[in-house]
């Protein structure tokens, strides 16, 4: 469990670097957009596996949920 936060620590700050550059928009408003959504949930949740994906396909998830392209009740 301990390497699952290491790596979310790590992934995080490229996956919200993806984000900021995606929306134009800052790091510090894309990172609490981030940490509000049901993806940044669910990439915490140990059990869906998300931990080891990578920062691209968590920020591609994020985007989809934004735009109403995944359903909330699947994620």
């Amino acid at each position: 469990m301990i390497e699952h936060c290491l790596v979310r620590a790590t992934v995080t700050p490229q996956i919200v670097t993806i984000l900021s550059r995606y929306y134009n928009a800052g790091v510090d408003e894309m990172l609490r957009r981030f940490y509000e959504s049901r993806t940044a949930a669910n990439y915490a949740d140990d059990e869906t596996g998300l931990y080891g994906q990578s920062a691209l396909c968590i920020a591609g998830m994020f985007i989809m949920e934004q735009d109403g392209q995944i359903d909330e009740k699947r994620l």
